[in-house]
């Protein structure tokens, strides 16, 4: 079962190299292929050339800015059976790919694999704030899914699908900008088979967004746009800050 991990990078100079370090830590030793794509999303920086210095790195460039144009092109570049979408901001938590790796082969329904993230970046109390977030989305997750069953939910980042499926679907809608587009993925998955959420799948992510943007503001619409994903098919927010580097 091979796994493409797609990574999508605009002006990430400063992060992108320890994120491949730590998918490259957690390949050593892994008997089943993968492959490494970094979608060079428009950047005015270094990051395609730090990403093409690591061995084995396919480095895809991408004019047309935006997260989910860069998806979309790392996606249509895959040849993996599973495509792990790591945003550049993020490292890979140890036992990562064998958790990823074992809940698919136990499962042939499962169409996607999804976990939260621990903010390394932000102070504690701000990592207790996030966790209770989760816990509302979590709770939120559940009635979606299972009560009302009109869509799941995924982590932007933290996510690993079936191409087969993806491809059924019709991949990544390029007309989202930012807020919703994970959802929008989950509620189109789980239609074609299972989306599952856990929390044994955690992933070391940035927490510039909460620090540049504000708790409230963040949690709130993460909140506003998955429920409005999940009932009507597209996000509240049409637009969004760019907390990234150089933007």
């Amino acid at each position: 079962m091979k796994i493409s991990f797609v990574i999508p990078a605009f002006n990430e100079a400063e992060n992108i190299g320890p994120c491949l370090s730590s998918l490259f830590r957690e390949l050593e030793g892994d008997p089943f292929p993968a492959e490494i794509i970094v979608v060079n999303n428009a950047s005015t920086d270094a990051t395609g050339d730090i990403a093409a210095q690591f061995p084995g790195v396919v480095v895809v460039d991408e004019p047309r800015k935006g997260l989910v144009m860069a998806r979309q092109a790392g996606f249509l570049r895959a040849t993996g059976d599973l495509v792990a979408n790591v945003d550049a901001d993020s490292r890979l938590t140890p036992g990562w790919i064998q958790s990823v790796r074992k809940e698919f082969a136990k499962d042939p329904e499962l169409v996607c694999l999804s976990g939260p993230y621990i903010y390394y970046d932000l102070p504690r109390w701000k990592r207790a704030v996030t966790k209770f977030f989760y816990i509302l989305a979590f709770g939120a997750y559940l009635g979606t899914k299972f009560v009302l069953r009109v869509s799941s939910m995924a982590q932007g980042g933290n996510f690993v699908v079936r191409r087969a499926a993806l491809e059924q679907i019709g991949g990544f809608d390029v007309s989202i900008d930012f807020f919703g587009e994970d959802t929008d993925i989950a509620r189109r998955l789980s239609k074609v088979g299972s989306v599952k959420f856990t929390f044994s799948l955690p992933m070391y992510s940035s927490g510039r967004r909460f620090a540049g943007e504000g708790m409230l503001r963040t949690g709130f619409l993460y909140m506003l746009n998955y429920l409005w994903v999940s009932f009507s098919g597209r996000p509240r927010t049409t637009t969004s800050t760019d907390v990234r580097i150089g933007c």
